[in-house]
């Protein structure tokens, strides 16, 4: 099993204050049939009364019925008919190629799958916190591991811990796993997807996610050592999901093709997401998880 993440920096206030307010936003998907503090697309101007909801930690207590309060001893939220909530769907790549870099020390930041779990957290203590409907899966050949679905600020903590539990594990799948999570999910929604793409298909999974009404956003996490590797010499190289080795001389020469080649892959999968209307976020593990949220996603519109 890989490296796992820790979560404090997530719930640190100074990191809290920089998520107050934002939200995430699918502007390709209608939202879903459960009612929520979200306003969908459609911007209704209707302001007739349409259900209740649980009160959750931080809601607006001017929204709070007060009459109901009084007979139920509970509280609840008044809900206006263009208030809908939305569908968010985490996928997290688990396959061995994410249990990156696997040496110690400093370097346990850049590790692919602690940083992206990191983000994932993030994202869906955001949708949580904003009263989204959200679900949580690891994509592996065997033992999926899955969370949610759930709604509400008081699942970020439980979120967290099942969090702690997810591995990296074997060689995944991704386009096959992709196309059967699209059959087997029942409601569409946004779906944002973690991993380093280190397999040769991807298109008809992505695809198949959009054809069954999903908004898509890929973010492709690598390490700095995969952008530029600090190698040389006569090497024999390990695939860390098949085991298989390699034999190689690495030189000047090799080292640019490689990143030539990096470049051009990086460009395939980003020309293909851009056809398809897919959000495209190419990212490398220096940088910190959080300008994931605050930057990369709000210049795409995916956070608002």
């Amino acid at each position: 099993m890989g490296a796992r993440p820790t979560y404090q920096k997530i719930f640190d206030p100074a990191t809290l204050r920089k998520f107050e307010q934002l939200s995430l936003v699918a502007s390709q998907v209608r939202a879903g049939v459960m009612k929520g503090e979200r306003r969908s697309s459609k911007r209704g101007t209707s302001i007739e009364f349409a259900d209740y909801r649980d009160y959750v930690k931080g809601d607006d207590l001017r929204r709070v019925d007060w009459n109901i309060f009084a007979r139920l001893e509970r509280p609840f939220i008044k809900l206006l008919e263009e208030e809908e909530d939305l569908s968010v769907h985490f996928l997290i790549d688990s396959s061995g190629s994410m249990d990156w870099p696997r040496s110690g020390g400093s370097n346990r930041d850049h590790h692919k799958y602690v940083w992206a779990l990191r983000g994932l957290a993030g994202l869906a203590y955001l949708s949580l916190a904003t009263g989204d409907h959200v679900q949580i899966t690891a994509l592996r050949q065997e033992k999926v591991q899955k969370w949610g679905p759930h709604r509400g600020r008081a699942f970020a903590l439980p979120m967290l811990s099942a969090l702690e539990k997810f591995y990296t594990r074997g060689d995944t799948p991704f386009d096959a796993l992709l196309k059967d999570y699209a059959v087997r999910t029942t409601r569409a929604g946004l779906c944002i997807i973690f991993s380093d793409m280190m397999t040769p298909v991807y298109r008809d999974g992505l695809s198949a996610l959009q054809g069954r009404g999903f908004e898509v956003a890929l973010i492709h996490v690598l390490s700095p050592d995969e952008v530029n590797p600090p190698l040389t010499g006569d090497l024999r190289l390990m695939d860390v999901e098949t085991g298989v080795p390699q034999e190689v001389t690495i030189d000047g020469g090799m080292i640019q093709l490689y990143q030539e080649r990096l470049l051009a892959w990086r460009q395939e999968i980003g020309e293909f997401c851009l056809r398809r209307g897919v959000h495209y976020v190419p990212i490398e593990t220096s940088t910190p998880w959080e300008e994931l949220i605050l930057y990369n996603l709000r210049r795409l519109g995916v956070v608002k």
